[in-house]
């Protein structure tokens, strides 16, 4: 199940249902089970908090993942900065919602069990991005 959730903020507006079939298919041909997904939309401002928290980095990010994922099952929470997003969107010069896709496919990717903090994991992380948002 993809629950999508907010903390001090609306959820963006967007097809709920477009996404969930669209992680299905991915997880689907990562040979995946989808579990439990929680997608948290959250300001810059609690993302930085949680970034600096939980993962000791003082900077801004897009999305944070939490995995649960137990063998094949995918889950986990997907905390995401609607604001960052947002900004990120006109950097690349691209919708919100593309943008949004993408981050969103960024931490379900993570949850397969792709990294990216080597260049060679970063370029197969975006070509998978690329992959799914086509």
């Amino acid at each position: 199940m993809i629950d999508f959730q907010s903390i001090n903020i609306e959820i963006p507006d967007f097809n709920s249902e477009f996404f969930v079939l669209s992680f299905t298919k991915l997880l689907e041909q990562e040979s995946k089970v989808l579990g439990d997904i929680s997608i948290i939309f959250v300001t810059d401002s609690y993302l930085l908090e949680m970034n600096q928290k939980y993962l000791d980095h003082d900077y801004y990010t897009d999305i944070i993942t939490f995995d649960y994922c137990v063998t094949n099952i995918v889950s986990g929470d997907l905390f995401i900065s609607v604001d960052r997003v947002q900004e990120n969107a006109g950097i690349v010069n691209v919708g919100f919602l593309t943008e949004l896709h993408r981050v969103m496919i960024h931490g379900i990717l993570h949850l397969c069990g792709y990294k990216d903090k080597t260049d060679e994991e970063k370029r197969v992380m975006r070509a998978l991005e690329n992959k799914y948002l086509n």
